[in-house]
C-alpha cells in the first residue's frame, strides 16, 4: 500500500491482537490490487441490543486511482467473522476493480438471429429455423414482452435453447428490431 493503515474503533477498544489481525487482512489485498493509496478500516459496536448481544459493524473504505472502494457489512455477533467478512468483500470489489481496469470484461459470444418458420397462434406456440438449419419448438410463454401476438413468420428472434421433454426447445424469445 502506498500510504499507511488507518484503523479506528468506535464504541469500544481493539485489543492489539485485533490490530494486528486486521493489518494481516490488509496487507493480503494489495496482493489483489497493489495501488491501493489508502484504506482506513472502521470496526464499530452500533448501539446496544437487549437481546442480540454486542454486535460488530466493519466498514472498509480504500482509495484507488480513479476511484474508492467502500465496503459495509451487515453486523455481526464475532468480531473476527465480521473482519473476515468484511475484507473478503473489498477482496471480491478489488478484484472487480481491477478486471475493469485492465479491460477484462466478459464478452458473451453473439448468438446469430434466427427466424421464425411456423407460428400457430390457436394453439400458442411456433417453430423457429435455426442458421444451420435445425428447427427448435417454442411456447407462446417463452417469449418475452408479450409479443407472441406480434410474431410473424420471417421475423428475426434471439433465443436461448434448453433440452425439453421431447427435444431441444426455446427459451427467452426476444424479438429483433420490434
Amino acid at each position: 500500500m502506498k500510504l499507511q493503515l488507518q484503523i479506528t474503533a468506535r464504541n469500544f477498544e481493539l485489543t492489539d491482537l485485533m490490530r494486528e489481525h486486521i493489518r494481516e487482512k490488509a496487507e493480503k489485498l494489495d496482493g489483489f490490487y497493489s495501488d491501493i493509496m489508502r484504506c482506513r478500516v472502521v470496526v464499530e459496536v452500533p448501539h446496544r441490543h437487549k437481546h442480540k448481544g454486542i454486535l460488530y459493524n466493519v466498514h472498509i473504505y480504500m482509495t484507488l486511482p480513479g476511484g474508492e472502494v467502500v465496503i459495509k457489512r451487515e453486523p455481526g455477533e464475532d468480531i473476527y467473522v465480521a473482519i473476515r467478512d468484511a475484507f473478503d468483500a473489498a477482496r471480491r470489489k478489488l478484484e472487480d476493480y481491477a478486471r475493469r481496469q485492465r479491460g477484462d470484461i466478459k464478452r458473451h459470444e453473439e448468438i446469430p438471429p434466427a427466424r421464425i418458420s411456423a407460428l400457430f397462434p390457436d394453439k400458442g406456440y411456433g417453430f423457429i429455423a435455426t442458421s444451420d438449419g435445425r428447427e427448435i419448438y417454442f411456447h407462446e410463454n417463452s417469449v418475452l414482452n408479450d409479443d407472441f401476438k406480434h410474431l410473424k413468420v420471417g421475423a428475426e428472434v434471439h433465443f436461448a435453447e434448453e433440452q425439453g421433454e421431447k427435444g431441444p426447445q426455446a427459451s427467452t424469445v426476444r424479438m429483433i428490431g420490434k
